[in-house]
């Protein structure tokens, strides 16, 4: 353990301690509130009260709900958050995402970067989030991710709700000459039940945000809710399915040209030579702009249509140059490899007891040994990448579906050449995200938009650039080894997890100038941080950079570390004898909330009751981002392949806010863990991406979708996210389903290499 990296927690606590505490800022920046950015641009008889609410006379409440909607319900829940403690119905707001602000920063996005898993409440524990959250906000860090979004706003949004009423009461009561404590508040209106008389909320507003924000501020019990813990209907549902103009492709201004993006399909090379002849012939083109930025290198193509743009585009002759990365898949896994056959490298994140000593003297047949791999994934959202761009009198406007928009004005500014404060970035709603949404289609866009004499450019990527310059997924290569005991129980396990580092990639896009330092724990996330008691227990994370660009992913690491951790756990209880299930029971029992969630999936499936002939059975655990999920999965072996019949799951978020969309959100994450593991792989050659659109990275149809039965449970004391939890045990159950129909133990994915589906 020479090289190894001793555990991190006191360097890291100290190091985001130091940041985020006086070293650097000082008490009071750290302390001090944002500015509210809807000061700036109200309406006639419109009043603010904080950044989340707006009030204007014709009684017209507006909620800011600043995280990007994707399609997982976030702009409901969220107004939810406000609407509750303001004591007005849902249907009576109008949401809004708000402009881009380090207001609206993401604490709980940071909150769980460290080293210590979310079932950890030691002091330690608790002060390393309170600092990395309060590094979110030194950075302004206005970011849709990691399930963060209700745990960011639970606290913070209903506060601005209680605090906004409280101020309407207090306008009230001034108005009417009567004590506050006598006044109560019903449908939009604060009203004096002993007079009879009563004053809408839109008739105080300018009056109640001229009073002093209260410093005590008293939530509503949970006994008292009336809309949070029940499903709402979705805000944003009616414009979706009417076809309303809300998504980045839909945006139109007036006298706006049209451009598309052909970059180098070689990482990071800029073309060595390039003829645009053919490109610039084709009619309609206007112009052709060169690209140069920490994302990619190429060129924007500006046309009076998309059509023209696209012609253009694919016209465009150019020596890409060579990369300086791994250029295949052989080449990639053989980094990978290296970094696993150095055992003194890298970091653990977990090391319980002394792992070596465990296994020094172990007997041969009480050892299990696997190795597991997964390959780059694209996130192939169905909204193609996309922008539209203003620069004109020197301002610049970014119209994009994007996840962060105060880096994305950051990026976009230093792109063209502006201080900050002269971009403004709107977020339209998104055909998905899944972690995509970064800032090269807006910084792209900025840049061709530098070049129309001020006129607008809307940007849109063909499917084949979106496939091909993606973030991907990290491939990740892991080697495990577990000695059992004589009941078939783990004694030791030792896991070796080598990947990319997604923080050093999104480092260099986005701060190249700055190096990220210590252990990244997205490469063990979802194998360090699992509540398993095992008395020697180690997961060490290998950095292995392979040159293509990597990014989050739907589950970060947990999306592949889930897949390893449990397939291998399903392999232990086999070597052992033991029930899949039963096994888990044992290795959790310190955890009542995850026994908790093993039991009700098994209730839920008939587990204990075989499955009938031609049908098989797996399960998988996970804990990621705060929930707690056991999936198991049953498929049919049938003469067009294996089918996927059905899915159980259940998940214990701590609190679920709106049942409805939890529900949603579980399946959704399914559906994406169990298409990754079937069928969808993205491979190199030459150091280019070979997949290009659907045909050849395609995800599960309608017709392969099973039927889902969930159950959300409430016993865990913390509040988890939902967003992505339901991705990384659909992975093992699946792969552990196809064991046991099949026996085979399929160690790389997709399973489609080796098996067929229906």
């Amino acid at each position: 353990m020479s090289r190894l990296g001793t555990i991190t927690r006191r360097t890291l606590l100290f190091g985001a301690a130091a940041v985020a505490g006086g070293a650097a800022f000082g008490y009071w920046y750290v302390q001090r509130p944002y500015p509210n950015p809807l000061a700036q641009g109200l309406g006639e008889g419109e009043a603010t009260f904080n950044p989340f609410v707006k009030i204007a006379a014709d009684e017209t409440i507006t909620v800011i709900a600043p995280r990007a909607e994707m399609g997982q319900g976030i702009s409901t829940t969220l107004a939810a958050f406000v609407a509750e403690e303001l004591d007005v119905s849902l249907n009576r707001v109008t949401v809004e995402h708000g402009p881009a602000s380090w207001a609206y920063y993401n604490a709980a996005l940071m909150e769980d970067a460290g080293p210590f898993p979310f079932f950890d409440e030691s002091v330690l524990a608790q002060m390393t989030r309170t600092a990395f959250g309060t590094v979110s906000k030194v950075l302004g860090l206005q970011a849709t991710g990691g399930s963060a979004s209700t745990r960011d706003g639970f606290d913070r949004m209903r506060q601005a709700g209680a605090a906004t009423r409280m101020m309407l009461v207090e306008a009230a009561a001034r108005r009417l000459d009567v004590p506050a404590g006598e006044l109560t508040t019903d449908s939009g209106a604060v009203v004096h039940e002993a007079s009879g008389q009563s004053l809408t909320y839109g008739a105080l507003a300018i009056d109640a945000a001229a009073l002093a924000a209260p410093s005590d501020v008293k939530l509503r019990d949970r006994a008292e809710w009336k809309l949070l813990g029940k499903s709402q209907p979705r805000v944003d549902m009616v414009a979706k399915v009417t076809g309303a103009p809300i998504f980045g492709t839909d945006v139109s201004l007036p006298d706006m040209l049209f451009g598309t993006v052909k970059m180098n399909p070689v990482f990071w090379r800029e073309p060595q030579n390039a003829d645009l002849s053919k490109a610039q012939a084709i009619p309609g083109v206007v112009r052709i702009v060169p690209i140069a930025s920490t994302y990619g290198h190429g060129f924007g193509i500006i046309a009076t249509n998309t059509w023209a743009a696209f012609r253009a585009a694919d016209l465009i002759e150019a020596d890409w140059g060579t990369p300086d990365y791994p250029a295949d898949d052989a080449a990639i896994l053989a980094t990978l490899q290296r970094a696993l056959d150095d055992p003194e490298s890298g970091s653990a994140l977990r090391n319980d007891g002394d792992v070596e000593i465990a296994f020094a003297d172990a007997p041969r047949e009480r050892m299990v040994e696997a190795e597991y791999g997964v390959p780059l994934l694209a996130h192939a959202c169905m909204e193609p990448m996309n922008a539209t761009a203003r620069f004109a009198d020197g301002k610049l406007e970014i119209w994009a579906p994007n996840q962060m928009p105060t880096l994305s004005e950051q990026l976009c500014a230093s792109a063209v050449g502006l201080e900050t404060t002269d971009v403004t970035v709107h977020t339209t709603s998104m055909g998905g995200g899944f972690g995509r949404r970064e800032a090269d289609f807006s910084i792209y866009a900025a840049i061709m938009a530098k070049e129309t004499g001020g006129k607008p450019v809307k940007v849109i990527w063909s499917r084949e650039e979106d496939i091909r310059h993606d973030v991907y997924r990290p491939p990740a290569q892991g080697r495990f080894r577990a000695r059992l005991d004589d009941e078939g129980l783990p004694v030791a396990l030792d896991m070796a997890i080598a990947a990319p580092s997604i923080l050093a990639s999104v480092m260099r896009r986005t701060f190249p100038s700055l190096s990220p330092v210590g252990p990244d724990a997205t490469i063990t996330q979802g194998a360090h941080d699992q509540p398993y008691t095992i008395a020697n227990y180690r997961v060490r994370g290998l950095k292995a950079d392979v040159g293509v660009p990597v990014g989050f992913w739907r589950s970060v690491g947990c999306s592949f570390n889930g897949y390893f951790h449990e397939s291998f756990m399903d392999e232990i209880a086999t070597a052992g004898g033991l029930d899949p299930l039963d096994l888990r029971r044992r290795l959790m029992a310190d955890y009542p909330t995850a026994v908790g969630v093993v039991d009700r999936v098994s209730e839920m499936s008939n587990w204990a009751q075989p499955p009938a002939d031609g049908r098989a059975r797996g399960f998988a655990f996970t804990l990621a981002f705060g929930g707690w999920v056991g999936q198991v999965v049953e498929i049919a072996d049938t003469p067009a392949g294996i089918r996927i019949e059905k899915v159980w799951i259940a998940a214990d978020v701590g609190v679920a806010l709106d049942p409805s969309i939890l529900e949603a959100q579980l399946v959704s994450g399914a559906v994406f863990g169990l298409s990754s593991a079937m069928n969808q792989a993205v491979s190199l050659r030459d150091g280019q991406i070979e997949q290009s659109n659907f045909h050849d990275f395609d995800s599960m149809r309608i017709h392969q979708c099973p039927q889902f039965e969930v159950a959300v449970l409430e016993n865990a004391e913390k509040m988890g996210g939902a967003g992505e939890i339901g991705t990384p045990p659909a992975v093992a159950a699946l792969a552990n389903a196809v064991f046991a129909l099949t026996g085979k133990r399929i160690r790389q994915l997709p399973l489609s290499r080796e098996v067929a589906f229906a």
